[in-house]
C-alpha cells in the first residue's frame, strides 16, 4: 500500500484525466459509490445521515455518497457549506444528478442552521475540504467544524477530515475529529505522523479506477502489511544448519544496565539466528547466561564495569553485529563504536553507540557494508541536531535526508515506525501498540533486526520484517494474556513464537 502527498495524490487523478482518457466525473462517481458502500455497512437503516459538502472534489464525492445512500433507501440529505455559485466543474454536475434524483440539499448560512441540523443527526459524512488543505480555517467553516466537534453524532470523513493538511510539516490547523475515515485510493502522509493521526481515526482505504501505469509513478513510500511479511520471510530448509542462520555479535552492557544486553541476545536467538555471542565485559557474562543460556560469551576488558577501546575483537568470526544497548557515553566506549565502523561486516547501531556515532558519521559514508540505525526520535534528533518536536513534524523529510546524506538505514521508531534506506525509499510499520511505550523494547528490536539482516532477505525487507515481528507481538499479546499496562520487553521476546505461528502458517 502506497503512502502519498497531496501533490502525488494529484498528479495521479490529473495523470488518470489527461493522460490515460478517464473522465473525471467518473472517477468521482467510483470514488463516492466505492465510500458509499463502507458507509452504509457502518449504519443502521433508520439513521438520519447529513453530507457536509464542500466546493471541491471532496464535495463532489459527498453528491455521490448522497445519491448513492439514497438510491440504497438511507435516510440522507446533504448540507451544502459554500453558496451554490462556487460549486462547479464535476462536482456541480453530480451536485445536479443528485437534484434530479430526488435528494434534499440544503445551503448552509448561519451557524446556527448548522447547530440546528446537528440536533438531528446521528450519522455525519465529512465531505466539506479534500487534501489541498493549510493553515487555519475561516468562517463559517471553522464555526461548522468547531459544532462537528461538539456534537455526539458519528462521524465519517471521505478521504480526509477537512481541515486536515495531507502532508508533513503541518504548522497550526483545525480540523474535524473523525470516527473513522474512508480514504480514497492511498492513504495521506499525515495518517502517519503523530499529531494528525489521530484526527482520522480508523481508516481504511477504497479504489476508484487509477490506473497501475499512473500510481507506479510513485512507488517510494508503502506500509508494509502482513502480506508482505508473508511473502518476503524466508522460510527453513529441513537440511539447515544453525551456521545457514547467521553468527551474530552482540556488543554492549555495564554494571548499571546488564539486562539490555541480554534482551537483545535472547531476541535474536527467539527470531531465528543460528548462533549468537554476547561481547560483554566478565561481571555482566553470569547476568546474561542467567537469562539466556544458548549464548556464547565473549569477554571484553572494562574498567569499573564499563567497557573501554583496549579490546581485540574477532569480528571476521560474524556475518553481523549490533552494537550500542547499555554501553555507556564514556569516552573509552566510543573506541569500540570506532572498531565497528572499520568493520568489514553489517553494522547494527542503538541506544548510546548512536551517541558516539554523531562524531563518526563522515566515516560511515564510506563504508562498504550495511549500517543499520535505530534511534528513537529523541536519538534522531540528537543526530541531525535539531528539536524532537521538528523532527515529529516532517519525520519522513528528515529521515529520507539523513539516509541518503550519510548512505545508512534509517529504524526511526514510534507510533508509526519509518524505514528509510539509503536510496531514500521509505516503508512505514503500522504493528504495535502502546504497551511498546516501556524501557528494554528497543533491546528486544535491536536482537530481532540482528537475526532478521542474517536471513536469506534484502536488508529492506530484514528491516521491515524486523519491525512487523517486534509490533505484532505486542498485539497478539495485549489481545490475549496481558495488557497494554503490564506488557514487558522480556514478554515481547515470548511473543515472537506466536507471530510466526500465526503470520507463517
Amino acid at each position: 500500500m502506497k503512502i502519498v502527498t497531496a501533490e502525488e495524490m494529484y498528479d495521479m487523478d490529473h495523470g488518470t484525466i489527461q493522460e490515460i482518457g478517464i473522465d473525471g466525473k467518473l472517477l468521482m462517481e467510483n470514488a463516492g459509490r466505492a465510500m458509499a458502500d463502507r458507509i452504509r455497512k457502518r449504519i443502521a437503516k433508520m439513521d438520519r445521515i447529513r453530507i457536509f459538502a464542500g466546493s471541491g472534489n471532496n464535495g463532489g464525492d459527498g453528491f455521490v455518497i448522497a445519491r448513492t445512500l439514497f438510491e440504497y433507501g438511507c435516510r440522507v440529505s446533504v448540507v451544502q457549506v459554500v453558496p451554490d455559485e462556487k460549486i462547479k466543474g464535476d462536482a456541480l454536475f453530480h451536485k445536479n444528478l443528485l437534484i434530479r434524483c430526488g435528494g434534499e440539499i440544503e445551503v448552509a448560512r448561519k451557524e446556527l442552521d448548522i447547530e440546528t441540523i446537528l440536533q438531528e443527526t446521528d450519522v455525519i459524512v465529512d465531505a466539506m475540504l479534500g487534501i489541498g488543505v493549510s493553515g487555519m480555517l475561516r468562517d463559517p467553516l471553522a464555526q461548522i467544524v468547531a459544532a462537528i466537534n461538539e456534537n455526539d453524532a458519528y462521524v465519517i470523513a471521505a478521504d480526509i477530515p477537512s481541515g486536515l493538511p495531507a502532508n508533513e510539516g503541518a504548522g497550526e490547523f483545525q480540523a474535524v475529529q473523525a470516527n473513522e475515515t474512508i480514504v480514497a485510493g492511498f492513504p495521506k502522509m499525515s495518517a502517519f505522523l503523530e499529531k494528525t493521526a489521530p484526527y482520522y481515526g480508523s481508516w481504511e482505504t477504497v479504489s476508484f479506477g487509477l490506473p497501475a501505469a499512473i500510481t507506479e509513478r510513485h512507488n517510494h513510500r508503502h506500509v508494509w502489511t502482513p502480506e508482505k511479511f508473508r511473502k518476503t520471510m524466508p522460510g527453513r530448509k529441513r537440511n539447515a544448519h544453525k551456521g545457514n542462520h547467521g553468527r551474530g555479535l552482540v556488543v554492549g552492557g555495564n554494571v548499571e544496565m546488564p539486562g539490555s544486553i541480554a534482551m537483545t541476545v535472547s531476541a535474536a536467538l527467539r527470531t531465528g539466528a543460528g548462533l549468537v555471542t554476547a561481547a560483554t565485559a566478565k561481571d555482566i557474562i553470569p547476568t546474561v547466561s542467567s537469562y539466556c543460556t544458548e549464548a556464547t560469551y565473549l569477554t571484553l576488558n572494562d574498567t569499573d564495569g564499563y567497557l573501554d577501546g583496549s579490546n581485540a575483537i574477532p569480528f571476521e568470526n560474524f556475518d553481523a553485529m549490533v552494537l550500542g544497548m547499555g554501553l555507556g557515553r564514556h569516552l573509552e566506549a566510543g573506541e569500540l563504536v570506532q572498531q565497528a565502523i572499520e568493520a568489514q561486516l553489517p553494522l547494527i547501531v542503538d541506544a548510546d553507540g548512536l551517541y558516539h556515532l554523531k562524531a563518526m558519521l563522515h566515516q560511515v559514508k564510506q563504508r562498504k557494508e550495511p549500517v543499520v540505525l535505530t534511534p528513537h526520535p529523541g536519538e534522531m534528533a540528537m543526530l541531525l541536531g535539531i528539536s524532537v518536536p521538528e523532527l515529529l513534524q516532517s519525520p519522513f523529510s528528515y529521515t529520507k535526508s539523513f539516509a541518503e546524506n550519510y548512505h545508512v538505514y534509517v529504524v526511526l521508531k514510534g507510533m508509526f515506525t519509518i524505514i528509510t534506506t539509503p536510496e531514500g525509499i521509505q516503508t512505514v510499520s503500522e504493528a504495535g501498540n502502546q504497551g511498546l511505550a516501556k524501557g528494554g523494547t528497543g533491546d528486544v528490536l535491536s536482537g530481532i533486526t540482528l537475526a532478521m539482516l542474517m536471513q536469506e532477505q534484502t536488508v529492506p525487507d530484514a528491516l521491515n520484517n524486523a519491525c512487523f515481528v517486534h509490533g505484532k507481538s505486542a498485539e497478539l499479546l495485549t489481545e490475549t494474556n496481558h495488557s497494554v499496562y503490564d506488557l514487558t520487553a522480556s514478554d515481547v521476546i515470548t511473543g515472537i513464537k506466536a507471530v510466526y505461528r500465526t503470520f507463517q502458517t
